[in-house]
C-alpha cells in the first residue's frame, strides 16, 4: 500500500502561487481609481478648480469688506465731532437706520466709488456698535 501525504499550504505560499487573470487585473485596477477618487472628494478635501475659484472669490471679497471696514471705523473715530456721532449711532434702533447714519456720514465711501457700499457700512456700523 502507498499513502499519500498532502501538505496543506500556507496562506502565504497559496498568496505566492496565485495568478490573476487580466480580467481580474483590470478590474482591480479600476476599482481602486474610483475608490481613491471617492475617498479624495469626499473627505480627503479635494476640490474641481471651479469650486477652488469660487471659494477664493469669496474669500477675497470678505476680506476686500474687512479692509474697507477697518478704514471706515477709522475715517469716523479721527472725525472732529467723533464722541458724539458715536453716541448718535448707539443711539440708532435698528441696522438699517445705523448703517444709513454711516452711509450719509461718507465714512464708507472708499476712494474711487461714487457710492458708499451698503455691505462695508453695515460692518463698520456693527464694528462701531460693539
Amino acid at each position: 500500500m502507498t499513502t499519500v501525504t498532502t501538505t496543506k499550504e500556507t496562506l502565504f505560499q497559496r498568496f505566492d502561487n496565485y495568478q490573476p487573470s487580466k480580467s481580474i487585473l483590470l478590474w482591480a485596477c479600476g476599482m481602486t481609481a474610483v475608490a481613491t477618487m471617492v475617498i479624495g472628494f469626499g473627505w480627503g478635501g479635494w476640490v474641481t478648480g471651479g469650486s477652488a475659484l469660487k471659494t477664493a472669490a469669496a474669500a477675497g471679497e470678505l476680506a476686500k469688506i474687512e479692509l474697507a471696514s477697518a478704514v471706515c471705523v477709522d475715517r469716523f473715530r479721527t472725525a472732529p465731532d467723533s464722541a458724539a456721532k458715536l453716541v448718535e449711532l448707539k443711539n440708532l434702533s435698528d441696522s438699517y437706520k445705523k448703517r444709513q447714519f454711516i452711509e450719509a456720514g461718507g465714512w464708507a465711501l472708499m476712494p474711487g466709488q461714487s457710492s458708499p457700499n451698503g455691505r462695508i457700512a453695515e460692518s463698520c456700523s456693527a464694528a462701531l456698535s460693539a
